[in-house]
């Protein structure tokens, strides 16, 4: 059973950074896409970037590429979502999601069937 920890959330202000990490408690976590989606109030659940096994190749929504970086380390078991530029419309609760099938350019939340339990991120205006 692959189980995923989110941590890094936080308050920040506009144009501020945060840095999300997603720790996998399985070995074989380098071997699955990884991604991050996430979903404000009253909102679907939406993508916001996927990095594949290996790290190589990655994908992201249009309203964050640019500002958002995502990356992984396997060694570490752990992914990353690097967040600058932050904007008010960015604050959601952020939730890392793994699996071994899913394709990068997949979007949808239902390939993925594994999901972290989220972290609140907060943009202040």
């Amino acid at each position: 059973q692959v189980q995923l920890v989110e941590s890094g959330g936080g308050l920040v202000q506009a144009g501020g950074s945060l840095r999300l990490s997603c720790a996998a408690s399985e070995r074989i976590f380098r071997l699955y896409t990884m991604g991050w989606f996430r979903q404000a109030p009253g909102m679907d659940r939406e993508f916001v970037a996927a990095v594949s096994w290996s790290g190589y190749s990655t994908h992201y929504a249009d309203s964050v590429k640019g500002r958002f970086t995502i990356s992984r380390d396997n060694a570490k078991n752990t992914m990353y979502l690097e967040m600058t530029s932050l904007k008010p419309e960015d604050t959601a609760v952020y939730y890392c999601a793994a699996d071994p099938d899913t394709a990068v350019g997949d979007t949808a939340s239902d390939e993925y069937d594994y999901w972290g339990q989220g972290t609140q991120v907060t943009v202040s205006s």
